[in-house]
């Protein structure tokens, strides 16, 4: 399974940060199976936090890795989804003990929509099915020290 990291920076050895501010499943490393998000994702960093945009490139043997590993998986942006990153966002690592977590991401748009439910404008229902018509890229976070130890680092590429 080939990965991608948009970042600022070359990540040849990715690392488990704790983030300044909550993310969707917790702290962990953060790729994506979409190369175009990370492209993204990675011009918004270098915007933020000066550099040049770098998409950095993994490969996982995910066949063997997943059975090695325990892995929680969102298929979609349903009601076990949307509690879980409400947690996340306020902090709550209920990640814990998983060593992946892959599902569909909470991008800026989704957020808002994410922030009118937590703040009581929307139902869960309204929630859920306002995301359900958003075209929803993925995320596999890497969420402990044994999940990074099956990451391979294949290359980076600054992006102009």
């Amino acid at each position: 399974m080939i990965l991608y990291h948009g970042s600022n920076v070359v990540v040849e050895q990715p690392e488990i940060l704790k983030p300044s501010h909550a993310l969707d499943f917790g702290p962990g490393f953060y790729t994506t199976l979409n190369r175009d998000q990370a492209v993204d994702f990675a011009q918004k960093v270098a915007l933020r936090k000066g550099g040049s945009p770098v998409v950095n490139e993994y490969e996982i043997d995910s066949d063997t890795v997943f059975g090695l590993c325990d892995v929680l998986k969102f298929g979609e942006p349903n009601e076990m989804w949307l509690d879980f990153v409400c947690s996340c966002r306020d902090g709550v690592n209920v990640a814990k003990g998983r060593d992946f977590v892959f599902g569909p991401v909470a991008n800026d748009d989704v957020y808002r929509t994410l922030t009118l439910y937590r703040e009581g404008e929307l139902t869960k229902d309204e929630t859920l099915g306002r995301l359900k018509i958003k075209q929803l890229y993925n995320q596999l976070v890497f969420a402990t020290e044994k999940a990074l130890s099956f990451i391979r680092f294949r290359k980076a590429e600054v992006i102009a």
